[in-house]
């Protein structure tokens, strides 16, 4: 019995052992396909997430692409626009005006020693001094065809105490030229050469110039001819006392295009082409720093230059100023004024020269003129404009304020006395 006892024992093991090992076998089993679909899924799930960070790199790589096409586009659009508005405004003004533009050349003894005033030394062409065995004094200027027979602008002091003068064109004849006046108050000359069919230049408004408008300045610095800078209007209606020449009339136009000795009486020119000024001086040891005669100015100028041989300066012998609130305070307060201004606008008479026309009608220093002709002043320039208008021997209506009273008077414009040049 124990033997048929331990047989099923045994068989009964055997069959428990079978049935263990095949439960072993089935979890085996499924692990490994647990683990396969794992595998699969983690596959899937890789491929997904590769599948849209390639999609999305490809759209950031699509978005860039476009983008930096875009800028490039906008880039070479913006500097072809570069390019053509350089060739519009540079390249265009100056072939239409250089053509006209010459350079003067004046020699003179030096007997007497005679100068080209300091301020404008620089413009005169670097004059170099001749050599101790020469008696004759060289310098270089600029200047630009206004008719075709050949009557040239340029500055005075280029042609001042000149023996001869020539003018030296683009296609390489050189003319003797003939100095029909010069006007040392505005510093502006006419010279005539015998020819015809010259080119001209295209006379701009000067009265038009706007600060911060492009510049362009041709001319003949150090002798190189044809040389052009580029530069803006930095200001207008500057007065010849503020940059240190008070002898002039002018209210000049300062520029910051490059001037340097040579361009004196060369035209500076707007956006267009269009003469707007000649250049006529720099301030020594600045840069940035030249000015121009309007050219509104300079054809009144040449018009009489042209007519007579000379030029009419009205003058009443006054220095004036705008007045406005700051300057009333100033002289209100200020212990050595000897002034008491009232109103608040108007211009104000500083000082009244002796036997001049202002003195002779009864201007005194602290009145505030506020009428002329019945026109209102508020500008210094305003008032030499309405006497030049009168010119000399003219009758000029005056209202002004004195203290708190209203004083009518008229004024006889004079002839301004000569200027001393050196």
């Amino acid at each position: 019995m124990s033997n048929m006892f331990s047989d099923r024992n045994f068989v009964n093991l055997d069959l428990y052992s079978s049935y263990s090992s095949h439960k072993t076998e089935q979890r085996a089993t499924f692990q490994r396909w647990a683990q396969r679909l794992a595998i699969c899924l983690l596959i899937v799930f890789i491929s997904l997430g590769i599948g849209l960070l390639n999609g999305s790199a490809a759209q950031a790589l699509s978005l860039q692409q476009k983008g930096l096409s875009v800028f490039e586009g906008r880039q070479t659009e913006g500097i072809l626009l570069a390019q053509n508005v350089g060739d519009n405004f540079v390249i265009t003004a100056v072939n239409k005006a250089e053509a006209a533009v010459v350079q003067v050349n004046v020699s003179r003894s030096l007997a007497g020693n005679r100068s080209v005033p300091d301020f404008f030394r620089p413009f005169g062409g670097g004059g170099q001094s001749a050599p101790s065995n020469a008696p004759v004094l060289r310098g270089i200027g600029s200047g630009f065809v206004i008719d075709s027979s050949g009557l040239i602008l340029t500055n005075a002091h280029v042609v001042n105490e000149a023996d001869t003068v020539t003018v030296s064109f683009q296609d390489g004849r050189i003319l003797e030229g003939q100095v029909l006046g010069k006007d040392p108050v505005t510093d502006v000359a006419v010279i005539q050469v015998q020819a015809e069919d010259l080119p001209t230049v295209t006379i701009g408004d000067s009265d038009a110039v706007q600060q911060g408008q492009w510049a362009i300045a041709i001319g003949n610095p150090l002798g190189l001819q044809e040389t052009v800078t580029v530069g803006v209007i930095s200001g207008t209606e500057r007065s010849s006392a503020a940059i240190g020449i008070p002898d002039k009339r002018v209210g000049f136009i300062q520029t910051d295009a490059a001037i340097n000795p040579g361009n004196s009486g060369g035209p500076l020119l707007n956006a267009a082409g269009d003469v707007i000024g000649i250049n006529t001086a720099i301030l020594q040891g600045t840069q940035g720093l030249g000015f121009a005669i309007p050219i509104n100015t300079a054809q009144l100028v040449a018009q009489q230059l042209i007519t007579t041989g000379q030029v009419q300066h009205p003058y009443i012998g006054v220095q004036m100023t705008a007045l406005n609130p700051q300057v009333k305070e100033f002289i209100n307060t200020s212990p050595d004024s000897g002034m008491q201004v009232k109103v608040e606008q108007g211009v104000l008479v500083v000082q009244v020269q002796r036997n001049s026309p202002a003195a002779k009608a009864g201007v005194r220093a602290g009145d505030v003129i506020q009428t002329i002709d019945d026109q209102p002043v508020t500008k210094a320039s305003k008032v030499q404009q309405l006497i030049d208008r009168a010119g000399v021997g003219g009758k000029l209506p005056v209202k002004l304020q004195r203290n708190e009273q209203t004083v009518a008077l008229t004024i006889e414009p004079e002839q301004l006395p000569p200027v001393v040049t050196r």
